[in-house]
């Protein structure tokens, strides 16, 4: 300002060096400027490019998931009459045309004994010792002086946690005690207080054999079922291990009334999760093209062109189609259903040979959409969750069951599995990490199948590239890291400007210094020629 004022009562130089120094910092700031913000926009757009890729794989891998996980995409057991039972398929099973039926005598239901009326929880129950028994195993729970209550008693019992549960009940004669264990026939217990106790608490003792103590309010009792002419008995009343790969639960039970169980199969599910596959890997192709494309005459070239980890999801998606999903014979990839890969990437459906394969081979068809695990050998019990284990086949040898309360022994895949009593575990740095089988009985060799099917095939897809040191991982760092350079470079481009401009100022103002004294000198010299030559005018 001070430099604009000089320059408008003719001061020093006469230039208006304050414009002149914003003329020249503009001028060389500018294309510095441009350039870094030409960068900033197109990481910005890298960015915002590979997170709408990447949520768009996540959708689509999570979608898919869903609609597997429904149940909506694998046969489902029917049962005639639901209020007697129902019933559903275990995840990863194959029940195919299962039909049977199904008779329930008799609900499995857990023993109840109850005390005699108290008039508060307080009131004192006696000192000792009482010993519950439950299939040979005695657990003791003592009462002293700091527990010795109707509720004391009921928490002494329940902090053993060995499989009764104790509860005070207050009903129209006071407080009572009730006892409650597992249901079935082995989970029966009793109470017994060493001989001569005469503190009270032998009121809490029972033996079905003696008479005194508790009183046995219900019998410890298994569920009895005749599936197809032949009795069955089961400690509870949700049944897993009586049919392959169903969960029956038993809801009442009618002496004489049959219930008829069969299967039904997901056909147009299928069919339609197939059409709704090919239209949402189009819908993502698409997206990818869009980003990683070259550019064509009207259209610029996708911000992701060179991106290695783009390209890396289109490498892995395009064989999707190709992919071994499951183990069953025959048809084995969404190419052996009529799901073709079109020359630009996208797929189409074949929608005779999909038809033939629903009519003939619905099993294998089905088993691509669904994850499944399968041991060839029934005293080998697959107990990992499903989509723990890598799909493959696992050869399992040498199996040997835990003796005496041992840990049992075998080997997967040559190696010695781990051992926690009758379970085997895959050990670290196995194929089948996350494996673990229950050991039923001797295995000279078995196998174990696990199909990842669509779902599982996709989960890996996307496991990999959002890995650590994944290609989407290594894009999105380098991504990052380019912004910070950026920003770096912005503030390293700011510090050199401020620089120019201050030194800019300082280079001016010596010079409008110098102007002003010379100017000076000027005018003084001029006055004594004035003088020196007699010329006052």
């Amino acid at each position: 300002m001070v430099s604009s004022i000089g320059y408008a009562l003719g001061a020093g130089s006469g230039i208006d060096t304050a414009k002149l120094v914003d003329d020249l910092y503009n001028a060389s700031r500018a294309p510095k400027e441009a350039a870094i913000k030409k960068r900033e926009e197109a990481n910005a757009a890298k960015i915002s490019a590979l997170g709408e890729a990447s949520n768009a794989l996540a959708s689509f891998s999570s979608a898919l998931s869903s609609l597997i996980s429904g149940g909506t995409l694998f046969t489902q057991p029917t049962v005639s009459d639901p209020s007697i039972l129902s019933a559903k398929a275990l995840a990863g099973s194959r029940i195919g045309d299962y039909s049977a039926t199904l008779e329930v005598k008799r609900l499995a239901q857990a023993q109840t004994l109850v005390g005699a009326p108290f008039a508060n929880a307080s009131d004192p129950v006696g000192e000792g010792t009482l010993t519950l028994r439950i299939g040979g195993v005695a657990t003791q729970v003592a009462i002293g002086p700091a527990n010795n209550s109707l509720e004391g008693l009921a928490k002494a019992i329940n902090d053993k946690k060995a499989g009764v549960t104790a509860s005070l009940v207050k009903g129209s004669t006071g407080v009572q005690l009730m006892l409650k264990g597992q249901t079935g026939a082995a989970q029966a217990f009793t109470l017994d207080v060493p001989g001569g106790t005469t503190s009270g608490l032998e009121r809490f003792a029972y033996d079905p054999n003696v008479s005194g103590g508790l009183t046995r309010a219900q019998e410890a009792r298994d569920a009895v079922l005749i599936l197809d002419g032949v009795q069955v008995l089961r400690d509870r009343n949700s049944v897993s291990d009586l049919i392959p790969g169903m969960q029956l639960d038993l809801v009442k039970a009618v002496d004489g009334t049959t219930v008829t169980i069969g299967t039904q199969r997901p056909v147009a599910a299928i069919r339609q999760a197939v059409s709704d596959f090919v239209t949402a890997f189009n819908e993502l192709n698409t997206v990818l093209k869009d980003m990683a494309g070259p550019g064509v005459p009207g259209k610029g070239a996708g911000p992701l062109r060179q991106d290695v980890g783009i390209r890396d999801m289109q490498r892995q998606l395009a064989q999707l189609p190709t992919t071994i999903l499951s183990s069953q014979n025959g048809i084995r990839t969404l190419g052996d259903i009529g799901v073709r890969t079109n020359r630009d990437g996208s797929v189409a459906i074949d929608e005779a040979s999909l038809e033939r394969a629903l009519k003939e081979s619905p099993d294998a068809v089905e088993a691509l959409f669904n994850p499944g695990q399968f041991s060839s050998n029934p005293n080998l019990v697959i107990s990992s969750a499903l989509g723990k284990v890598k799909p493959g086949t696992y050869t399992i040898t040498d199996v040997v069951p835990g003796v005496n309360g041992g840990n049992a022994s075998g080997k997967i895949n040559g190696v010695a599995a781990g051992a926690v009593g009758d379970y085997l575990v895959a050990p670290s740095g196995s194929p089948a990490v996350g494996l673990t089988l229950q050991v039923k009985g001797a295995v000279v060799a078995a196998t174990i199948t696990i199909d990842a099917g669509l779902g599982g095939a996709l989960a890996a897809i996307k496991d990999r590239l959002f890995a650590l040191g994944g290609p989407l991982t290594n894009s999105n760092e380098r991504l990052r890291k380019e912004a910070d350079d950026l920003a770096d470079a912005r503030e390293t481009m700011e510090r050199r400007m401020t620089t120019f401009k201050n030194r800019l100022v300082n280079d001016y103002a010596a010079m409008e210094k110098r102007v002003s004294a010379f100017k000076a000198t000027q005018s003084y010299l001029e006055q004594q020629v004035k003088i020196w030559t007699g010329n006052n005018d």
